[in-house]
């Protein structure tokens, strides 16, 4: 008996941790697949572009390339990060090396 007491007692830590991890992949992949396109009505709005070096100069005259999301004040992203969130765009993510026409200094 005890030793089934002892299982019946691990059971509900078990199924919490097993969960827990599930959880936290499960949002790593739906982040990964929350990238914001160039091509979607949100970013051709303010004409964002994943690599700012590519931006329309003559579209946004007051764009300089060292202007990025991932200094923009808007940016949500770790410091040093590819990539990460922007308060614009809600839970997309966008290239930290990219551009948009809300940019502000951060």
């Amino acid at each position: 008996m005890p030793r089934r007491r002892q299982f019946l007692g691990y059971l509900p830590l078990a199924l919490t941790t097993g969960m827990a991890a599930t959880v936290a992949l499960g949002s790593r992949q739906a982040r990964a697949a929350a990238m914001l396109g160039e091509q979607e009505p949100q970013a051709l709005k303010v004409g964002y572009k994943a690599d700012s070096s590519k931006v329309d100069s003559q579209k946004y005259p007051s764009h300089k390339l060292s202007q990025t999301c991932a200094n923009c004040q808007l940016y949500q992203g770790d410091e040093g990060s590819a990539a990460g969130g922007c308060a614009l765009f809600g839970g997309k993510d966008v290239a930290a090396k990219g551009w948009c026409s809300a940019w502000e200094q951060g």
